[in-house]
């Protein structure tokens, strides 16, 4: 049986005590999961799967049949799955981390607070430098792709010079995206999402229709099946295919606003949205790629023949990154306002106060105080500020290739398994306070739900579970570890095999 010695209880407030934490427990047995009756969230399940899966979808899928035309078929598939499961892993730790924070408040920054408090200005730092990174990139592709999307519709087009202007389409697309990024709730931004999953559909099946005419076996190469192109280029695709899973910076928001956010419940998200983006990107890949062989280039929609279907592809990725711009301004905008509210902690020992769990037994005023949200002005100025930039940067540079490179070695792998890796490791140490609460009061719901006569039974539950702890405490560090040799794999490719071509 774990022990709760960082849990000091005042004697005389014992029986009040465990009459609230008795009443508590009631609440909870019809509502399992929803756990701090002061915060509801208001997103459905369909709608945070949608949210998820959008944000890991984008325009990487159509470089997948080029990642697995340098990694041949079978070895693909297999790097394809392995960075979904590794990527998966990374959100259940966010999902298993969110419990140590009240219900509605979890984010890295809080996370931060419990863990390592004087570096979160950093982690914050990462995750906003990489979202607005990416989309400003968005918009450059908004700017390269618009003008042959009028030419493909109007072939006339051309000669109206601010219809095949970048920055014109750039502007006019910005009109639709800023009310979009001014919404308070990634919920909000749950019908777009369905708009750009329709995109995205639209992109697989032309993909697929192609492979099925066989229209492109003119111009197809050979095709590998188990023999690679060598490890160079297999090293120069591994980056492709790890970092288009990365939809962490995200995963805070949706655990907040879910409505039930059971165990099951999050982690039926985790698996509906990594397993059908897996499902989707391995389609892709194989299909694409057996349609061009070793010829295949970058992106596969503008390997096919000027016509409406590919038109409409290419305004389908617009459409797609456009409505995928407010999903990484969300986050960026979050972790700017942390890295703005930041200061520097003084350690005082472990009565040192906390945002962890309603402080559950020291003080039950603690159990309604939460985290206030970012002020409407101070909201209204970090996004205002954050469209400014993109826009400005969009409109003045062409390429972010190389920046996006360096930035995604260090940001993504950083937000998807450094992070949730050391967060997890630190906080569930059998010796941390945060940790111990949580335990006691997992411990006492088992106890009300099972009745003292099964004593027996959850003492064998109990070692079962300390068992679980064990191992996925274990696995949580493997993956921190396992971060840093990706961040070190992706930043020498960027370095000196990308560099070099």
């Amino acid at each position: 049986m774990a022990s709760y010695s960082a849990i000091q209880v005042e004697p005389e407030d014992h029986d009040s005590i465990m009459s609230a934490s008795t009443g508590s427990l009631r609440g909870r047995r019809s509502r399992r999961g929803k756990r701090d009756a002061g915060f509801t969230g208001q997103a459905s399940w369909i709608s945070s799967v949608i949210n998820l899966v959008n944000t890991i979808l984008g325009a990487g899928l159509l470089a997948m049949p080029s990642a697995l035309s340098k990694m041949g078929i079978f070895m693909g598939i297999i790097v394809i799955a392995w960075a979904g499961l590794t990527s998966g892993f990374g959100l259940y730790l966010q999902t298993r981390c969110a419990r140590y924070i009240d219900r509605g408040t979890s984010s890295f920054a809080a996370l931060s607070q419990l863990t390592y408090p004087n570096l979160s200005i950093l982690f914050d730092a990462a995750i906003a430098i990489k979202c607005f990174g990416v989309g400003i990139s968005y918009l450059i592709i908004i700017g390269d792709l618009m003008p042959g999307v009028v030419q493909g519709f109007a072939p006339r087009a051309g000669e109206i010079a601010f219809l095949v202007d970048r920055q014109f389409w750039i502007t006019a697309f910005m009109l639709i995206v800023i009310p979009l990024s001014f919404l308070r709730r990634l919920d909000s931004l749950k019908y777009t999402s369905v708009i750009a999953l329709i995109s995205i559909a639209y992109l697989v099946i032309l993909v697929v229709v192609h492979y099925i005419k066989r229209d492109t076996l003119d111009e197809r190469g050979p095709v590998r099946v188990f023999k690679w192109a060598g490890p160079i280029p297999a090293l120069a695709a591994f980056p492709v295919i790890v970092f288009a899973y990365t939809c962490h910076q995200n995963m805070f928001s949706i655990l907040n606003e879910i409505y039930d956010n059971s165990h099951f419940r999050t982690s039926s998200v985790i698996f509906a949205s990594i397993g059908g983006a897996c499902s989707l990107y391995i389609l892709t890949a194989i299909t694409g790629y057996l349609s061009y062989g070793d010829n295949i280039t970058g992106n596969i929609v503008s390997m096919y023949a000027t016509s409406v279907a590919t038109t409409i592809g290419r305004l389908a990725i617009v459409i797609l990154v456009m409505f995928s711009y407010p999903l990484q301004l969300h986050p960026c905008r979050a972790s700017i306002d942390a890295c703005l509210n930041w200061r520097p902690k003084q350690r005082t020992g472990q009565a040192e106060s906390s945002p962890s769990r309603s402080s559950l037994l020291n003080s039950p005023k603690a159990a309604n105080a939460r985290t206030p949200e970012m002020g409407d002005l101070r909201f209204a100025i970090i996004t205002t500020v954050l469209i400014v930039l993109s826009f400005t940067a969009a409109m003045t540079v062409s390429s972010l290739e190389k920046v996006l490179a360096y930035v995604g070695s260090t940001g993504s792998t950083t937000i998807s398994f450094i992070l949730p890796g050391l967060f997890y490791y630190k906080i569930s140490d059998p010796d941390s306070p945060h940790h111990q609460r949580l335990v006691k009061d997992e411990d006492d719901e088992d106890e009300f739900h099972s009745g003292d006569s099964e004593g027996y039974v959850m003492s064998d539950a109990h070692k079962n579970r300390d068992w679980r702890r064990w191992l996925l405490r274990k696995l949580s560090l493997a993956l921190a570890i396992y971060g840093v040799c990706v961040m070190v794999v992706c930043l020498f490719t960027n370095t000196f095999l990308v560099a070099a071509h």
